[in-house]
């Protein structure tokens, strides 16, 4: 059974920037990262000063919870040579990351354990988004 898949809006600057990181990629990396290509090739491309409010874009840091427990965390979605040690980001090459780009507050998504399980998460809020607050070149 086909899970359907929520519509994700990203910036047309996000995209470029995006596409330049995985065309450095090696065929190996590139297989990993089929997903991202997948959610980019199915993706509604704006113009960042058109990106809804409750939209996740690169830079934007989210609040999740999770549906199985009242557990929530939060995360900011980033590019590979901004992640930090501190359990705070997310790179957009991981899976995660890029099941994160383009959702909406209020949707929600499988989600990759390390264990390589599944868990249910939903975009609680965006606690920041670079466009809202008016930085379009970040």
């Amino acid at each position: 059974m086909n899970v359907l898949q929520p519509e994700i809006v990203i910036s047309e600057l996000d995209l470029k920037r995006i596409e330049r990181i995985l065309s450095t990629l090696s065929h190996a990396e590139l297989e990993r990262v089929a997903t991202l290509e997948d959610e980019l090739e199915r993706a509604n491309v704006v113009e960042p000063t058109a990106i809804p409010k409750n939209v996740v874009t690169m830079n934007s840091t989210v609040k999740f919870s999770v549906s199985s427990s009242q557990q929530t965390f939060c995360l900011t979605l980033v590019y590979p040579n901004d992640m930090t040690n501190d359990g705070k980001t997310i790179s957009i090459l991981a899976p995660a990351g890029s099941a994160m780009l383009g959702l909406v507050e209020g949707d929600e998504i499988e989600w990759p354990t390390p264990e390589g399980k599944a868990m249910k998460v939903k975009v609680e809020e965006i606690i920041y988004q670079p466009e809202r607050a008016g930085e379009y070149h970040r």
